[in-house]
């Protein structure tokens, strides 16, 4: 994960970068994924896009084996697996690592393996060497040797901090050309300095004699987008620099929350990642410290946060966009055919803000392994949950709303059946809330000042799912805010919360924090509803 720029001023536009790269070519088929004419390529010669997320194995390996499995039936093609060379953390052992790249290819996932323990070099002493992770997968290469159409070496995550960022370049050449030198023949992810999101430009442009250090011209360059990739012309510029370059690229890690530092433009991402045709693996799947970058909650599928509902189901997501990795086309039993469509789903356990949903199970002539259910609205669908039975609890509804929901089934070999028939379910009223809310300036400088906000939750069972509403009176206007979003008509404000402030414990409270601008008067609100419950100022 990204520790984010502490200088964000920064304009990425601009910055100096190479006219353009000739792309090797060799008269061999390559014996995989590689690198031609700027795109990433199979080793069939198919054009591959990888669209997928990161997994941390490395802190949480017994999690790992069902959450690539939860991965793949979500939609995506590729992973990204967090591994540690023993400077940081504990070394993932060669026995580890191919039973991690065994689980891949029992998936038909892409796996790209990256060494964690480089990140932020130079600034975090901690930080190992991209020299010291290079040994470790020279160490590796009997594991490594013969899966070169299913793995990419990532040599080291966000392997050079802010300090120095210049520095980056010569250790990244001597890492290629170590591991050249040593014999692995496979695709190589460079990641970038300013912990991966190069705001000053390394990476951009020193690209060219970073890739042409690599005798097989087989490496791909990882950007890795936070709060610094925060405008649309910020991403496009950057991305485009790459491809008129004629030098692979693809945004090994993103994320779309907002934070302290800025809003990061997931939308402007996603959307052109499609347009060029590049990868892009979202930051991650679940286990954060920061459970605003989870895009699962408690590694449950079925709970993605708006985060992982975003990258998975949103516009230009991972279920609209991935492709399966034609390598596994011969992989399976060769079954095409498609699993029955499921029964028409009934609802219960209804309330303000979730439902049930049952259905009478599919039928599949080798067997149904899992279960898609989806919301219809204005013709569009919208992956809610899945589940590997003929239930599915739906959360995160608003109440008194009326949904329509189907079901689809699918097979081992990613066959999906015709959709069930709809049901409608309106979800019930909202109970009367006990609750308050604390307001308080915890900074304050001319034109603008730092707020808080917590709400308690006074009742005896909690509250998930809310809109906080207040209004300001002197033209306050909220800029940026974390734990929530805000929604701002003059001074009317409606703030709706972040993935890991959903749900308010009884007799507990969430804290939401903003930033905004001022006049010379700061009034501070003093009446508030949650969910339309009026809740006493304290």
């Amino acid at each position: 994960m990204t520790a984010l720029a502490t200088l964000l001023g920064l304009v990425l536009t601009g910055v100096a970068f190479p006219v353009s790269a000739q792309a090797r070519s060799s008269g061999a088929l390559a014996t995989g994924l590689h690198i031609s004419g700027g795109r990433l390529l199979e080793g069939n010669g198919n054009d591959f896009v990888m669209r997928g997320v990161n997994a941390a194995h490395t802190w949480y390996p017994g999690r790992t084996k069902q959450s690539l499995a939860d991965i793949k039936a979500l939609g995506a093609n590729t992973v990204r697996v967090v591994l540690a060379d023993g400077h940081r953390w504990s070394a993932n052992s060669a026995a580890d690592v191919a039973d991690v790249i065994a689980q891949c290819k029992a998936d038909r996932l892409i796996c790209v393996l990256e060494v964690h323990d480089t990140t932020g070099y130079g600034e975090d002493s901690a930080a190992g060497t991209l020299d010291e992770a290079a040994d470790y997968w020279i160490g590796l290469k009997d594991v490594l040797a013969g899966q070169e159409n299913y793995i990419a070496i990532n040599i080291g995550n966000e392997p050079w901090g802010n300090t120095d960022p210049a520095g980056w370049t010569a250790p990244t050449i001597a890492a290629v050309k170590k591991l050249r030198d040593a014999g692995l023949e496979h695709l190589l992810m460079v990641d970038a300095p300013n912990w991966g999101q190069d705001w000053q430009g390394v990476m951009r442009a020193n690209a060219k004699s970073v890739y042409a250090a690599d005798p097989t011209g087989n490496l791909i360059f990882s950007i890795h987008m936070y709060s610094v990739f925060d405008t649309a012309a910020e991403v496009t510029d950057y991305l485009n620099a790459f491809v008129d370059a004629g030098l692979p690229i693809l945004i090994g890690e993103f994320g779309g929350p907002a934070d302290q530092y800025g809003d990061p433009d997931e939308d402007t991402m996603m959307a052109t990642a499609q347009q060029l045709k590049l990868g892009y693996l979202a930051w991650s799947w679940s286990g954060n410290t920061d459970p605003i970058l989870d895009l699962a909650l408690n590694f449950d599928p079925t709970q993605l946060s708006s985060w992982g509902q975003r990258a998975f189901n949103g516009a230009n997501g991972i279920a609209q966009t991935a492709k399966e990795a034609t390598v596994y086309a011969g992989s399976g039993s060769g079954d095409s055919q498609a699993p029955t469509a499921p029964g028409t789903p009934s609802a219960s356990s209804v309330t303000a803000t979730s439902a049930t949903l049952t259905w009478a199970a599919a039928t599949d002539n080798v067997g149904v392994t899992g279960y898609d259910v989806v919301r219809v609205a204005d013709g569009a669908e919208t992956r809610v949950a899945t589940a590997t039975g003929n239930s599915a609890t739906v959360t995160g509804l608003t109440a008194e709303t009326t949904y329509t929901f189907a079901v689809y089934a699918r097979d081992a070999a990613g066959n999906r059946s015709a959709r069930s028939a709809t049901v409608n379910v309106t979800t019930s009223k909202a109970p009367a809330l006990s609750c308050t809310v604390g307001y308080r300036v915890v900074g304050e400088w001319p034109g603008g000042f730092q707020g808080e906000l917590t709400i308690g939750n006074g009742g005896t069972a909690a509250i998930n799912g809310w809109t906080l509403a207040f209004a300001f009176a002197d033209g306050q206007s909220i800029s940026n805010m974390w734990g929530g979003t805000a929604a701002q008509d003059g001074g009317a404000v409606k703030v709706t919360p972040a993935s890991y402030t959903t749900t308010i414990p009884a007799a507990g409270s969430v804290t939401v924090g903003f930033i905004a601008s001022k006049g010379s008067s700061n009034t501070a609100p003093t009446a508030f509803t949650l969910n339309g419950s009026a809740c006493k100022a304290s």
